[in-house]
């Protein structure tokens, strides 16, 4: 198999960076990183997995804005790209509620601009389009533990969730108006070495460690919280690695654009998970405890919906798992971040 040439959108961003290892450690593919270098995005990532963003024998950086058309100096400079791997995006929801045409501009502008930037690739062989559960909205927290299915109808609940769908849509009409080959990813609540001091995780681990109360979103009465299935970084990147290597869409008409649900093998609720993670940071530190106020999710978090859950068996029935287990990645996460604490300091943050 020759090696592959990655044109990785978001490449500087929390998922983008993890990509960018797993793929260097794991492969010979050289990768080209683009990113605007958003509130979200950073070098020092990339710096910190030991990669110079302008010096490095396989991978590259140029700095791109896609809410902006590509030039053609910039399709000429990637005219050897055989793969795109588009993870770049807007992901807040409570941005998206505030501004939702930033959203718009990067999800789905953004994205035809990538996707208009990709017919231009004489040797493209594979679009990729980074998507989430969120399109399909909640399922009940009373359910049982069936996911949507990669078929199953849209029903977003917030404008990021919106933007994320019709930047699916842009897609398959690209695939089936220009027969542009693409896929389509989703996946769910991803953590990791490195992620925003923002999110939840390390959120709660910063909450821990000074006192400070950590809001659970949770039912109106407040008694039971929401639930995620909750994945480790590297293994989204090891299950698209899988994708790129076994090729399932062989042999399908290139405008049917076939879709693969990403999931980590536990779900757990928000309070649960709250209490792992004040565990884990006791008995590392052996300080610090878990003080934490449930609240009403819609009231708090308008958009946000306690529960999501996608159907894995796709992705299972082709011979892939997840290769790092939740208990185990979740622990070496925290174990990290206490060893390397600027990254949970808001101001530091990128």
């Amino acid at each position: 198999m020759s090696n592959r040439i990655i044109l990785l959108t978001g490449a500087a961003g929390f998922v983008g960076h993890h990509f960018v290892e797993h793929i260097l450690k794991t492969t010979d593919d050289t990768i080209i990183g683009v990113d605007a270098l958003t509130y979200a995005g950073s070098l020092e990532r990339l710096r910190d997995i030991q990669i110079d963003p302008f010096n490095h024998p396989r991978f590259r950086y140029l700095g791109y804005d896609f809410r902006q058309p590509a030039g053609q100096n910039l399709i000429r400079e990637l005219r050897d790209v055989t793969h795109i791997l588009h993870l770049g995006a807007e992901s807040h929801v409570d941005h998206s509620i505030s501004d939702p045409l930033r959203f718009v501009e990067s999800n789905v502008i953004g994205t035809t601009n990538i996707l208009n930037l990709a017919r231009g690739l004489p040797n493209l062989e594979l679009f990729v389009y980074f998507s989430t559960d969120e399109v399909f909205g909640p399922v009940p927290l009373d359910g049982d533990m069936h996911g949507h299915s990669e078929l199953d109808r849209h029903n977003p609940k917030n404008p990021y969730a919106a933007s994320k769908s019709a930047g699916e849509q842009m897609v398959v009409s690209f695939a089936n108006t220009y027969g542009l080959p693409c896929i389509i990813t989703r996946q769910m609540n991803i953590f990791g070495e490195r992620q925003h001091p923002e999110k939840f995780i390390p959120k709660v681990v910063r909450s821990v460690m000074d006192g400070s109360v950590v809001p659970i979103h949770a039912t109106p009465d407040k008694t039971r919280a929401g639930k995620r299935h909750y994945i480790h970084a590297r293994n989204v990147a090891d299950a698209h690695m899988f994708l790129l290597n076994k090729k399932p869409w062989t042999g399908t008409n290139p405008r049917d654009v076939e879709s693969y649900h990403i999931v980590g093998e536990q779900e757990v609720d928000n309070l649960t998970l709250a209490r792992m993670i004040a565990d884990n940071v006791v008995a590392l530190t052996g300080t610090g405890a878990l003080k934490h106020e449930m609240v009403d999710f819609h009231s708090s978090r308008p958009g946000h919906d306690l529960r999501y859950a996608l159907d894995g068996s796709k992705m299972r029935d082709l011979g892939w798992a997840p290769p790092l287990m939740f208990a185990d990645s979740l622990k070496k996460t925290i174990n990290w971040s206490l060893d390397r604490r600027e990254w949970l300091d808001l101001n530091h943050a990128l």
